[in-house]
């Protein structure tokens, strides 16, 4: 499995400060409570007394990888202490063959279309963890069943796209006055004929590359008309919110403890689910297409709710990446776990698309 854009820290352990400092991960992750010097003296493979790993927990402490929260001596990792953790010591194992058909059936059973398959994947990842399973799909461009042209006023006109999809999108257009109703039918059987099955990008550049050929064949009010049509997807096809589909929020709330997390959490999901900087989501994935990880204040996005993100790229038959999944989730994720099923469903579902 291929993680990106892990923070290589240059900080190094010996062997006793790793050991005490993995105890008070593994602690926090799997009870979210600080845990104390005597504590860790008692499960230490070489014992140490509660003085000794005090000292230890001193000198982590000045690293910045833990910190005592006000109501314990107990010692809780910090958000950079969980990135060296993720980093440097977690073992982030492969998933057995059960796991791997366990999210290929749970994803594939019974979706009828893409959008059905990007659902259960949702659900599927939020029934995984302690967080919200996310899927984002960006906006794509609409691969080309069938063109209309319509006039309208004069000097306005209708295009209808009907996407290979079944999707349907019209815009209202300007055209040059005085374009005749038989321009309007021109137009649509000449692209009908030479440009189904591709995208309107692809269209637009063919239509480009065809300039004698199309020159001698349409009249110029014709080329405008197609010229105009077209014009009119291209600089928005890419574009747009595209497709948010978030299934847990009642995981998130469920597992943060005072009054303003709550709300920080909810004002999160409800932002993402308005479509605000949700984007982000999918620009934070383009460098590269392995599993990434955003721990607390790492992602302006996710600071202020206090979770940490764990997100893969999906991809199209092209391997343009479309769009991403994964969690969000309070920082203690089990992230071992986590991990290798957020990148192995992304897989799957760049397996459907194609």
């Amino acid at each position: 499995m291929h993680l990106v854009d892990a923070t290589q820290s240059a900080i190094e352990l010996d062997e006793r400060s790793e050991d005490i400092f993995r105890q008070i991960v593994e602690a926090y992750l799997t009870t979210g409570e600080p845990i104390g010097s005597r504590s860790i003296s008692k499960v230490l493979p070489n014992r140490l007394s509660p003085a000794s790993v005090r000292n230890v927990m001193s000198d982590l402490e000045t690293l910045g990888l833990i910190y005592a929260p006000h109501t314990s001596a107990g010692r809780l990792p910090t958000d950079q202490g969980l990135r060296f953790f993720v980093d440097a010591l977690l073992n982030v194992g492969e998933l057995s063959r059960e796991e791997r058909h366990q999210i290929e059936g749970e994803i594939s059973s019974g979706a009828s279309a893409v959008d059905d398959a990007l659902n259960k994947a949702s659900v599927m990842l939020s029934g995984l963890s302690s967080g919200a399973g996310v899927v984002l799909s960006a906006k794509q461009d609409l691969t080309v069943k069938h063109i209309e042209f319509v006039a309208l006023d004069p000097g306005k006109g209708l295009v209808v796209l009907v996407g290979e999809d079944g999707t349907v999108e019209n815009r209202i257009v300007d055209f040059p006055p005085g374009t005749p109703p038989s321009a309007f039918q021109e137009a649509s059987n000449y692209l009908n004929a030479h440009l189904r099955g591709v995208t309107i990008g692809e269209a637009r550049a063919e239509i480009d590359r065809r300039t004698v050929e199309t020159r001698a064949a349409l009249d110029e009010l014709t080329r405008k008309l197609i010229e105009a049509g077209l014009a009119s997807w291209s600089d928005t096809a890419t574009k747009g919110p595209g497709t948010l589909i978030v299934h847990g929020r009642g995981n998130l709330l469920q597992n943060v403890g005072m009054r303003e997390d709550v709300d920080r959490v909810r004002q999160l999901l409800d932002d993402l689910e308005a479509n605000q900087d949700m984007m982000q989501l999918l620009s934070l994935t383009e460098a590269g297409d392995g599993v990434k990880i955003f721990i607390g204040g790492e992602n302006k996005l996710f600071s202020l709710s206090g979770s940490s993100l764990v997100m893969s790229p999906y991809f199209g038959n092209d391997r343009r990446i479309v769009g991403v999944l994964g969690i969000i989730g309070p920082t203690r994720l089990n992230y071992a776990k986590i991990i290798p099923a957020v990148d192995y469903t992304a897989q799957v579902v760049s397996k459907l698309l194609k």
